[in-house]
């Protein structure tokens, strides 16, 4: 994990989302670490959340999607349940 203070974070701001695309950045404050950065692929990683539709609509190249994986998660499937 890449240690950066407050103080190089705010000078070079561009450097800790460079490193954040590689692995988490630690931001600390007089010492303390105050904040993690890190790219929106490992925070959804963490939490389990995946990208919507809408994301991958949005999205500028084409993007592979594994209809059978999404299915089996119920993660396209947004019926009420009925029964």
């Amino acid at each position: 994990m890449k240690l950066l203070t407050s103080r190089e974070f705010n000078r070079d701001v561009s450097l800790a989302k460079r490193a954040a695309q590689v692995e988490p950045v630690l931001i600390t404050d007089r010492g303390q670490p105050t904040h993690v950065l890190m790219s929106i692929g490992e925070y959804r990683r963490l939490t389990g959340e995946g990208e919507s539709i809408l994301e991958l609509l949005a999205m500028p190249e084409v993007v592979a999607i594994d209809a059978a994986d999404a299915a089996a998660d119920g993660a396209w499937d947004h019926r009420e349940n009925l029964g």
